[in-house]
């Protein structure tokens, strides 16, 4: 099965630089549907889901395989190598900035540039960083997801969009969590939550728009600084969002960061 039809890849726009989004954990390419129309007049949109989520196919999520990100990382490398795109910049959220990241010192020749968004190489913290959690908050967490998805995502989305009380955004990421098979979740999820690839960021040579939020329960603005000295590429741009989501919440900061950045 081509990586295009695995990960449900959609291709749009009228201009010839390709400019790729990847999701977060939780979500799917629809999250990005405030921010990627800004660019179709300009830019190749490439949309795609991670395997396993959203509309992708989720009989190709294999758990021992995507027990690492670097799977993905190679996912999102066989999608642009089957579409042929070079001089790429990627748009990652999150887990997908990683992911973004790895597939950047897996396919260089294929991409350009990249735009991280709330990135987070790592949600632990350790000495000399701060990732926003103890080791114990990650697995009480994760102890939680097992014990009851559902419950879980009702409690963990609020968190997640910045929101005290569920609101229109946490709703839509409770959703996109219970479309989701909870068996390809929670695996993801402890994927996500456990991964530690900060070794890897210094090794990551393009330029990279680091766009801060500057209330992020998930990725303190320590995150952001930290990326910004160890990648050599990195430029730091914190915007005033509350939340891990500011392309849902804050899409016409997002994408007024995007731009510059592009120019």
């Amino acid at each position: 099965m081509s990586a295009i039809t695995k990960c449900n890849v959609k291709v749009s726009g009228a201009g010839s630089t390709p400019l790729v989004f990847v999701h977060g954990y939780g979500c799917d390419q629809n999250m990005w549907r405030f921010v990627a129309p800004a660019f179709s007049d300009t830019h190749k949109t490439v949309l795609y889901d991670l395997t396993g989520i959203g509309e992708s196919d989720s009989s190709a999520y294999d758990f021992p395989r995507y027990a690492s990100l670097e799977a993905h990382a190679e996912d999102l490398g066989e999608i642009l190598a089957e579409l042929d795109l070079s001089d790429a910049i990627v748009v990652g959220h999150s887990v997908g900035a990683t992911i973004a990241c790895l597939a950047a010192l897996r396919s260089s020749e294929r991409i350009k540039a990249l735009v991280l968004v709330a990135p987070s190489p790592c949600f632990i913290n350790h000495d000399g960083y701060t990732g926003g959690f103890d080791h114990q908050d990650i697995q009480q967490l994760l102890e939680l997801m097992e014990m009851n998805y559902f419950d879980w995502a009702q409690y963990v989305t609020p968190l997640i969009a910045g929101e005290k009380e569920a609101g229109e955004t946490a709703n839509e990421l409770t959703r996109s969590f219970c479309r989701t098979d909870p068996a390809i979740s929670k695996h993801f999820g402890r994927v996500t939550f456990l991964s530690d690839h900060r070794d890897d960021m210094s090794r990551v040579t393009h330029n990279a728009l680091i766009l801060q939020c500057s209330d992020d329960a998930l990725a303190p603005t320590d995150v952001g600084a930290w990326l910004a000295k160890q990648m050599r590429g990195g430029q730091l741009r914190e915007i005033e969002a509350t939340g891990h989501c500011p392309h849902m919440t804050e899409p016409a900061k997002t994408i007024a960061e995007i731009r510059n950045f592009l120019e």
